[in-house]
């Protein structure tokens, strides 16, 4: 079969690879369409994903298509179903998976960063792994399920309250669905920061109440004008400038989500004096624990835009232009073509 195979720092290679052989409880599904992640994106630069990569390895967790083959033990599944997967594949058996943390699962294996992935004609998971959808979706929109899955676990720990004020940061495809999630969560005040002129116009079609330009505009005296308080910032920049100023930009009880994945060695200075005299919470959100059914009732209820969201298709013998060319930083997200 045809995949995109990462060798190393910057060297991704479309090439001919074995076919896997499954298991009795395996699924191989033929991909559709992968889309491309900012983790995918810290793989291919050498700084790694949400786990250890270990090269050569087939990335991409972002993954709709039909089942190709069961294995004998199969039930659930049969040749034709559309289906997608939850690339995170847990042990049940250690300690954080008999606590309800199975996202903290030490014996974790992750389609696309540990194990091969999407940006291939077939990918294999376990037959817990796999969920079908219905054809309300099409299989671009349903390579969608994943990323809306862990925006979701995002947004559940931000605890937004009706009538709340939140400010994301970062207009990228990430920040326009934390955005559009936020409204459905019950914020009245619905802030975009983003330097691109593009994407703030689109962030006030998605439902945004006010769009500033970090890079021409004083965003604190702008937050003052608009605003007693900010009770909720979600970063999806993954940058520490950005980080930093989310403290800054926090109100009184915020509560901060860094959602944007810096760089492992990356850092920023924290004064616990700005966080004991606003009250800040800080958190972040790892991975996708038990979201990955709800965002697919999500997709299929339609509350969404995402036809809005997805600018580029690329077929799988581009995929590194994708990785290299500045053009597509600059646009939303970016869907491989596989078959």
């Amino acid at each position: 079969m045809k995949a995109a195979v990462y060798h190393g720092k910057r060297d991704l290679r479309v090439e001919e690879v074995p076919e896997k052989e499954l298991k009795d409880n395996e699924v191989m599904i033929q991909i559709k369409y992968c889309g491309v992640c900012g983790t995918d994106i810290h793989i291919f630069n050498g700084d790694g994903g949400s786990y250890e990569v270990n090269p050569p390895l087939i990335p991409g967790h972002e993954f709709a298509g039909v089942v190709a083959k069961v294995g004998a033990a199969v039930t659930r599944f049969k040749a034709g179903d559309r289906v997608s997967g939850d690339p995170n594949d847990m042990c049940g058996e250690c300690y954080y998976c008999k606590n309800a943390m199975q996202h903290f699962c030490t014996n974790n294996m992750g389609v696309g960063t540990t194990v091969d992935g999407g940006f291939a004609e077939y990918v294999v998971l376990r037959e817990k792994q796999i969920y079908k959808f219905s054809e309300s979706l099409s299989f671009m929109e349903a390579a969608m399920i994943e990323p809306i899955s862990c925006c979701l676990h995002g947004i559940d720990l931000c605890e937004i309250k009706l009538g709340d004020t939140v400010l994301v940061m970062g207009g990228g495809p990430i920040g326009m669905i934390m955005m559009q999630l936020a409204r459905y969560a019950g914020a009245a005040r619905l802030i975009m920061s983003e330097p691109v002129s593009e994407k703030r116009e689109l962030a006030l079609k998605l439902g945004a109440t006010k769009v500033i330009d970090p890079l021409e505009e004083d965003v604190q005296a702008v937050l003052a004008e608009y605003c007693d308080n900010v009770d909720v910032v979600i970063e999806c920049v993954g940058n520490i400038h950005t980080q930093a100023d989310a403290v800054k930009f926090a109100g009184k009880g915020a509560a901060i989500m860094y959602f944007g994945l810096a760089s492992p060695n990356d850092s920023f200075p924290l004064k616990p004096d700005d966080v004991f005299k606003k009250e800040l919470k800080i958190t972040s959100s790892f991975i996708n624990p038990y979201t990955f059914e709800r965002a697919i009732q999500i997709l299929e209820a339609k509350v969404l835009d995402l036809e809005s969201l997805i600018t580029n298709v690329v077929p799988l013998n581009d995929i590194a232009d994708v990785f290299t060319e500045p053009e597509y930083r600059r646009a939303g997200k970016v869907m491989i073509k596989i078959s």
